[in-house]
């Protein structure tokens, strides 16, 4: 059975530990998934080339934030590697790229914050990816593509992000409505995505508020990569779309 390609927000590393509508979907979302495998690219490692995970036996937890209650740092998300799954994603990537090879890093908040919503039995072998902000869109698509094969095989592919990301931006009083430049900005990525688009590869030039959106790349990255890997004969589907303090982003698509 061919497993998804998703986009996730990961939002603030709170989804750890809170409660609310948006950690009851991811939570639901893996109810009933058996993935042979899960490549994770998370917008929290970013390299000059793609890197994938080769762990051999369960992953360190990265807790790279600061500020936040104590017990988000006592989580421990158990999750195993595997370096027969992390050769067969290097394979495909080196198909359209020089990848490289990461034999120790742990999982970072972007991964084990939504992977621990989906999976908490921790049972689905994970191999993290890189992203390398710096490239084009389209060449981040290309990667995702290339690992199109792989869900046939019941490999899911998940880019882990936010497409509206601004974090000098957020509004902390409390439940505010979702400001409308972050609302257009994702409506018009999510219409342009669907009707396959070459503007969406040049969104900081097409999209409305595309500075506000997106001031630096490394979290819409893993959507390219998300949107590479999925069936371009169907539109993206959006499974969830809300926002915190204003304008941060927590939108999950199915491509």
């Amino acid at each position: 059975m061919k497993a998804p390609a998703l986009f996730l927000a990961h939002g603030s590393p709170m989804l750890a530990i809170e409660d609310h509508a948006y950690t009851s979907f991811l939570e639901k979302l893996g109810e009933g998934m058996s993935p042979k495998a899960l490549v994770v690219f998370t917008a929290h490692w970013m390299t000059r080339k793609p890197t994938v995970s080769a762990v051999e036996g369960t992953y360190g937890m990265i807790y790279d934030f600061s500020g936040f209650p104590r017990d988000l740092y006592e989580i421990v998300y158990p999750a195993h590697g595997s370096v027969e799954w992390a050769e067969r994603v290097r394979e495909h990537l080196a198909r359209v790229a020089e990848v490289a090879v990461d034999q120790t890093r742990g999982l970072d908040h972007g991964s084990w914050v939504v992977l621990h919503r989906m999976f908490p039995r921790a049972d689905i072998p994970v191999v993290q990816a890189s992203v390398v902000p710096w490239w084009t869109p389209k060449q981040l698509f290309q990667l995702g593509e290339a690992l199109r094969p792989l869900r046939d095989e019941g490999v899911m592919i998940i880019g882990s992000g936010g497409t509206v990301h601004n974090l000098m931006a957020l509004r902390w009083e409390g439940h505010v409505e979702a400001e409308r430049w972050a609302t257009a900005f994702d409506d018009w990525l999510l219409r342009e995505s669907a009707a396959r688009s070459e503007d969406v590869f040049h969104y900081e030039e097409k999209a409305p508020y595309a500075k506000q959106a997106v001031p630096t790349p490394e979290h819409l990255a893993p959507y390219w990569i998300a949107y590479g890997a999925g069936d371009h004969n169907q539109a993206p589907r959006v499974l969830f779309s809300d926002y915190q303090y204003g304008n941060l982003s927590l939108m999950a698509v199915a491509f």
